[in-house]
């Protein structure tokens, strides 16, 4: 989580939300890919963490299935992202801060974990969560 917060620090200086995220390889330590929110800086809607630390996964690994890997995010992802993860075969999401107002692992919406898709990951909540919570609560307040 101390890296996906190191990527969410990445984002402020890029002008978007302090959102960092991390993909591992299987073995739970080797880094495959990271991410941070990127929307502002390419106009790119989709340029979540999770999303673009996804793709560069995809891309380190040489196909779309992230099997065995576990993704580490500083806030709960919301519903793009938790569709990124169901069809990209995440194992497991850890995430930080919960989102209230958008999060669909397991606040507002609960879509990694809905019985009706073919894939649900493990979820992890509350890793790092006043800290994740503070980068978020400090970037708006200064906004």
């Amino acid at each position: 989580m101390r890296l996906a917060l190191d990527e969410a620090g990445q984002a402020v200086r890029g002008g978007d939300v302090p959102v960092g995220a991390v993909v591992l390889a299987p073995d739970g330590t080797t880094v495959l890919a990271t991410g941070h929110n990127e929307r502002e800086a390419t106009g790119d809607p989709t340029a979540h963490a999770e999303v673009l630390a996804i793709r560069r996964a995809a891309e380190a690994v040489g196909e779309w299935r992230l099997t065995g890997c576990t993704l580490v995010v500083t806030l709960e992802p919301c519903t793009m992202c938790a569709g990124a993860i169901v069809l990209s075969r995440v194992d497991r999401v850890v995430y930080g801060a919960r989102d209230d107002k958008a999060g669909a692992a397991g606040s507002l919406w609960d879509v990694v974990r809905d019985r009706r898709l073919n894939h649900r990951p493990e979820v992890v909540e509350g890793v790092l969560a006043d800290e994740c919570a503070r980068l978020l609560t400090d970037f708006f307040r200064s906004s």
